[in-house]
């Protein structure tokens, strides 16, 4: 029985959007496998790892009955990506099997049935629905992604906090030892709801989004977030544990301020880090009038100072940094200026950007 029959391109595009999440070793054998279906002209392939959820959706030329079918991901992914551009690609079930076929070459592959392919329920309760331009979303997820925690015992911190209250969206992460908060406006007006979506679930999200103006529709409940554009649908679980209040992190009130081109200090980090310590990766600020210094040390006794002309008028502090923070904010978020806030050399700093009115950095301070 013939289950599909089309370009190499159109299979492709939308198994290598699923296929990503699928990990190469599972208890459950069916869980390395893609379920493909196809009913009316629509073809549609799922993979889920039990926490996630992604469907991908194409369109066929032909319609006819209902059918279903589970394959190695992987394997099936290889196979299209090695036929040449262009190619016509039979997909068709023999038995137990499932046989892919393009030109001259042909490939036998195991199958599992469909219906032990497991599925996220359908969320009961409240679900709070919205909307937002794809490259609204994708930005505000490159703004705050790079301070999630990896692998915390603090289990909470391992994915961002997403909240919705009137018509804002703030997307806030953390690894306890700096924090990252972004905004925008939506449409709708709606109640406040918080999530925690985990950190894989938001690492693929911004992989698959696109910078375009297409929509993405975001619906959040008690237990799941599921996201809604251009023929996919990415469904996750959701981290049950309580986000550290992020309000009483940002610092208010820091009187001492310093303005400084991005690109000159991230450059300056950049060599300064090359002599910093490679375990704690720490780098002093001594800021006086005018000027910041960058030093850095190592347990061979090497050093390194950059020193760099900046509008700076306030207390002289000298305030030690890991090095990797304050890269990663440079790093992923744009614009010329930065403006960072000081209290004192034991107090967090406040990154802010111009360009960027609704983001926030907050990084704790090192001894060094």
């Amino acid at each position: 029985m013939v289950l599909v029959k089309t370009n190499r391109d159109d299979l492709l595009t939308p198994l290598a959007a699923v296929s990503a999440i699928i990990e190469r070793r599972h208890t459950l054998p069916i869980l390395s496998n893609v379920l493909i279906e196809c009913n009316a002209g629509a073809l549609a392939f799922l993979a889920t790892d039990i926490e996630i959820q992604i469907t991908s959706r194409g369109l066929l030329e032909s319609s006819g009955e209902a059918r279903s079918v589970t394959v190695g991901a992987r394997k099936l992914v290889d196979i299209l990506r090695a036929l040449p551009e262009g190619a016509e690609v039979t997909l068709q079930q023999q038995d137990k099997r499932l046989l892919v076929k393009a030109g001259k070459s042909r490939f036998v592959l195991q199958t599992l049935p469909a219906e032990d392919f497991p599925r996220l329920a359908k969320p009961s309760g409240e679900v709070a629905q919205f909307s937002l331009p794809q490259k609204a979303l994708r930005r505000l997820l490159g703004l705050a992604q790079y301070a999630m925690a990896q692998q915390d015992i603090r289990y909470y911190l391992n994915g961002m906090l997403m909240v919705v209250e009137d018509q804002t969206l703030k997307l806030i992460a953390t690894d306890g030892h700096r924090l990252a908060y972004a905004a925008t406006a939506l449409a709708a007006t709606l109640p406040r709801q918080e999530v925690i979506v985990p950190r894989k679930s938001v690492l693929e999200l911004a992989k698959l989004l696109s910078d375009g103006d297409g929509e993405v529709w975001v619906e959040l409940s008690a237990t799941q977030a599921a996201f809604t554009f251009g023929g996919v649908e990415l469904v996750s679980k959701l981290v049950d544990g309580k986000f550290p209040d992020y309000t009483r992190v940002i610092p208010e009130g820091h009187k001492n301020k310093l303005s400084i081109g991005r690109e000159p200090l991230r450059q300056a980090l950049l060599r300064v880090a090359i002599l910093s310590n490679e375990k704690f990766r720490g780098v002093r600020w001594v800021l006086t009038d005018g000027n910041l210094k960058i030093v850095s040390s190592n347990t061979e006794q090497e050093e390194a100072e950059e020193t760099l002309e900046v509008v700076y008028q306030g207390d002289a502090i000298d305030i030690g940094f890991n090095v990797n923070y304050l890269l990663d904010v440079l790093n992923n978020v744009g614009g010329t200026e930065v403006e960072c806030r000081f209290g004192d050399s034991g107090s967090s700093a406040l990154m802010s950007f111009p360009s960027e009115a609704d983001f926030k950095y907050v990084v704790m301070p090192m001894r060094i």
